[in-house]
Order: structure tokens, then C-alpha cells, then sequence
């Protein structure tokens, strides 16, 4: 699983650089010809190669211009891959995601579905954030964190993050003095390391704050993760040493389940009592009408909801099973009473537990 950032693949005035498409594809190409591995690739760049085709100078800041810069520089970006892949006989799959396809279970399963029969017929993935109809309550934010999660769902046993970057560093990599980070096991290895945001290109939307993350995900589920550069790429996938490598700090879990833990935005939140929040917590219950105290928000029945203690702590999320205008009326009340007074329909859960992940600090 490779991710690689629009800083690595276009100039900085905007436009696909076809040089280093070709160079990342050589490398990519290389890698799957004995057959024995599959590569799955997450792209960024289609906002950053739309922009010199609208005239435009910099990333737009407002979001109707940048889905209009998506718009044509996705098209752009995957016609360049599919050039540069047919070299080697390669076909490329375009797969835009919005988080709401992958948080919601009829969606994720056609995400998975998807992805699983690309590589089954011999096709490379090229994945996007569907910049183009994306608005900002079902974005993923970055592809660093798309990344992450698509890694988890395909199964793979490494995810590559490249950049302009040959990895992680415990200062300004331009300030003498200081040094790579070879290996991070876990979060104590990043205690006095400082941080940096986005790229002075301006392409971009990540920088090593979201690359991070972005590894504290992977890893948490189980994949291992190296950062460098992308003129570093071979090194990475050969497993030579490069960059920074992420030692993986769990396993995998259900994987709808950390798409909805990192990947949903809360369209709302129930406030439960003490008793609702050992069940859901401690026991891993569902969430039942007689626990919740109070409902904020507008929502739908499917939405993901944050589930709060009584001092209004974030403690679960999960996918709500009513609206939340229906929900008033059950507040403490039993699943028998409710579907004696109001029908069959309402002796169920709020949130079943199969829809439910816990939060961890």
C-alpha cells in the first residue's frame, strides 16, 4: 500500500509534473511484476493539477473552487497514471471515497467489494477523496488519513507514506542539528519531537502532523507503516532502510469499525447515564432508550453519533437507529413499554452494538 502527497507529483504553480508520475510508476510497476505482490495506490494531486488549467495561482481556500480545480485535475491525474502504467501493461482502477461511503455498512461493503475485485482481476487502484462532491461534513480531510484506514481495508502488511520528506525528524529538517527519527514503537518515541504542518508548495493539505496520525492509525490496527521520501520509494517497498518505520502497536480489529472510529464526522450526540455508559464501555453493550439522558442535534437514522458521559466526555460513536427528532419520547423508557405503546418497530436498539466503536482518550 502505497500513498503519495501532491507536493511529490506536481509543480508548484499547479499542474501534474510527468516526470515523476513516470518515476513513482517505474518504481511501483517494478515492484508487482514478479506477480507476488499486489500495490494499492492512494493519490493525492487532482486538486493541485486542476489549478494551471482554471488559471489559478494557489490552492483556493473556498470549497466550491476547489471541487471545481477536483473536477478537472482528477481526470487529469488518472489519465496520466493510466498512460504511465499501460508502459508496463498495467490497468488502473479510479476509486473516489467520502468518508460517508465508508462509515455507513451498505457502502463500506461496496468499497470493499470494489477494491477486492480490482486486485482479483489484476488492476492497480488508484484511491481518491472524492474532492468533487465532497463537502466538508463528509471529507476525509487528508489522504494521509484516507490512507490509513484503506490500508486496514485491504489487509495490507505495509503502508508507505511518501512526501518531499525522507522522514521524520526531531526538529526542522533545515535547522542544523538535527536528526532523522529511525524507528518510532509508540508514542513515547515522539515526546519532545516537534511537529510541522503543510509544505511551503502549498499543494498540499497534509504536512507530518497529518503523516503521523496517519501512522498512529495504521499502527494501532495492525499495519506497519514507513515515511520517507518518494525518491526513496524502491528502498521503502524493498525493505531497505529509509525513513522513519512505525512498528505496528495492535491488531486488526473489525474494519468498519475503525473506518467509523476515524473516519466519521458526529451529525450529533447522545448524553447517557452512569448505568449506560458501563454497558457500553466496560461491557460493550448496545445502547438501549432506558440509558440515555439527552439527544443534541439533527440527524438521521444511519448518522454517526457521539455518545457522551454526564459530564460530556466523548466515551463511544456509533450509527443511530432513529431520527433524532424520534428520540425525545424514548429517553428512560424500556424497549417492552416503547413497542407496546408505539409498535413493534421501537422495541430495538439506539445503537447496536455492531455499530458501535469505543473511544480511547
Amino acid at each position: 500500500m502505497v500513498k503519495v502527497g501532491s507536493s511529490s507529483l506536481t509543480t508548484a504553480a499547479g499542474g501534474l509534473d510527468a516526470d515523476r508520475v513516470d518515476a513513482l510508476v517505474d518504481v511501483l510497476a517494478k515492484v508487482r511484476s514478479g506477480g507476488e505482490r499486489e500495490i494499492v495506490l492512494v493519490s493525492s494531486g487532482a486538486i493541485a493539477a486542476g489549478l494551471a488549467p482554471l488559471g489559478l495561482l494557489r490552492r483556493p481556500k473556498d470549497l466550491a473552487r476547489q471541487q471545481a480545480a477536483a473536477s478537472v485535475g482528477q481526470g487529469l491525474l488518472v489519465a496520466r497514471y493510466t498512460a504511465s502504467f499501460a508502459r508496463y501493461g498495467v490497468r488502473v482502477g479510479q476509486v473516489l471515497l467520502t468518508s460517508d461511503d465508508t462509515s455507513r455498512r451498505a457502502h463500506y461493503r461496496n468499497a470493499c467489494r470494489t477494491l477486492d475485485q480490482l486486485l482479483d482481476m489484476g488492476a492497480l487502484p488508484v484511491v481518491n477523496e472524492n474532492d468533487t462532491v465532497a463537502t466538508d461534513e463528509i471529507r476525509f480531510g487528508d489522504n494521509d488519513r484516507l490512507a490509513a484506514l484503506v490500508a486496514h481495508l485491504v489487509r495490507a502488511d505495509l503502508l508507505v507514506l511518501l512526501s518531499d520528506v525522507d522522514g521524520l525528524y526531531d526538529g526542522d529538517p533545515s535547522t542544523p542539528g538535527t536528526s532523522r527519527v529511525a524507528e518510532v514503537t509508540g508514542p513515547e518515541d515522539l515526546a519532545g519531537v516537534t511537529i510541522g504542518s503543510a509544505g511551503k508548495a502549498g499543494v498540499g493539505t497534509g504536512g507530518m502532523v497529518t503523516k503521523v496520525e496517519a501512522a498512529r492509525i495504521a499502527t494501532a490496527a495492525g499495519v506497519p507503516v514507513v515515511l520517507t521520501s518518494a525518491s526513496r520509494a524502491a528502498d521503502a517497498l524493498a525493505g531497505r532502510d529509509t525513513g522513519t518505520y512505525f512498528h505496528r502497536t495492535g491488531r486488526r480489529s473489525a474494519d468498519r469499525l475503525l473506518w467509523l472510529a476515524h473516519a466519521s464526522t458526529p451529525q450529533g450526540s447522545l448524553t447517557l447515564d452512569d448505568g449506560a455508559v458501563q454497558a457500553v464501555v466496560e461491557r460493550h453493550s448496545s445502547l438501549l432508550p432506558a440509558g440515555i439522558a439527552s439527544v443534541e442535534g439533527d440527524f438521521t437514522a444511519g448518522d454517526p453519533v457521539e455518545l457522551r458521559d454526564l459530564e460530556g466526555r466523548p466515551v463511544a460513536r456509533g450509527l443511530v437507529n432513529f431520527d433524532a427528532k424520534e428520540i425525545p419520547q424514548l429517553l428512560g423508557r424500556s424497549t417492552r413499554d416503547l413497542a407496546r405503546e408505539l409498535g413493534p418497530a421501537y422495541e430495538r436498539e439506539v445503537v447496536h452494538r455492531d455499530d458501535l466503536v469505543v473511544l480511547h482518550g
